[in-house]
């Protein structure tokens, strides 16, 4: 498995994903999405919802091999905590 490198600095990355979410998805969101998982190509602008964090990923990166993910949950200011 051949693991993707950064094509982007942090912030040209965040800016795409976040840009992308209110664009693409945000229109599409509905009630119950709320709490689940938004995995986004920040190149394509493909995108899967998921609850689970890890399968919305792998189908992402099953659509798009090559694929820039960036993750953040429905309803939240970020995909984790620390």
């Amino acid at each position: 498995m051949v693991t993707p490198t950064a094509r982007y600095s942090r912030e040209e990355f965040s800016r795409r994903g976040q840009e992308i979410f209110d664009r693409n998805v945000r229109p599409t969101l509905r009630p119950d999405h709320d709490g689940q998982f938004v995995a986004i190509d920040i190149e394509s602008g493909g995108f899967e919802i998921d609850p689970d964090d890890y399968t919305g990923t792998e189908r992402l990166l099953h659509r798009y091999p090559d694929a820039q993910a960036w993750l953040m949950q429905v309803g939240q200011p970020a995909a984790y905590r620390l």
